[in-house]
């Protein structure tokens, strides 16, 4: 929660000051938002599935999740325009901190043959994102009330301006990468 934070203001932003040689405290990459997305195309046909992963995404993320809409009518699909296709939730703040902590101390580490995380995964632009196969490493989430497995897409949004800086971030969070 607050520690995440504090952490980063005590011992994140002092190390990548030093480490990248910034002229002012301002230019120190931080974690600006998580995007936690999860897609669920078989949503066109029973609404139902939507609610219960927006009830499962509630639990593992503390906040409410927003629907997200097809944009286009596409007909191989069978998908019109307007049609719920997934889920999302933004997260900032304490939030996003205390997110962040659950996920990388106890959701990752129950991955089975967990080895890390790809640390190929940046944009270009210091951003980083990964999937997860299944939403049931969250200790949040009863395993006996799931209906589907379903994976999710996680993005983390940073101020760094290279992969470099925002790998150097991560890292310093707690990321666990592949070595």
């Amino acid at each position: 929660m607050a520690r995440m934070k504090d952490f980063y203001k005590e011992t994140v932003a002092p190390a990548l000051f030093k480490k990248f040689g910034y002229k002012s405290v301002m230019q120190i990459p931080k974690l600006d938002k998580i995007i936690v997305n999860v897609a669920c195309g078989e949503a066109k046909e029973n609404h139902k599935i939507i609610e219960n992963v927006m009830s499962e995404l509630s639990q593992i993320t503390g906040q409410k999740p927003v629907e997200c809409r097809s944009k286009k009518a596409v007909a191989n699909f069978k998908l019109r325009e307007g049609q719920v296709i997934g889920v999302k939730v933004t997260l900032r703040g304490e939030a996003m901190y205390e997110f962040l902590d659950r996920l990388f101390n106890v959701a990752l580490p129950r991955v089975r043959d967990f080895r890390g995380i790809n640390a190929n995964s940046f944009d270009g632009r210091g951003n980083y994102s990964f999937g997860l196969k299944e939403q049931i490493i969250f200790p949040e989430i009863d395993f006996d009330k799931v209906d589907t497995v379903r994976g999710m897409d996680i993005n983390f949004v940073t101020t760094a301006k290279t992969d470099e800086e925002a790998r150097e971030l991560l890292t310093l969070m707690g990321a666990p990468f592949e070595k």
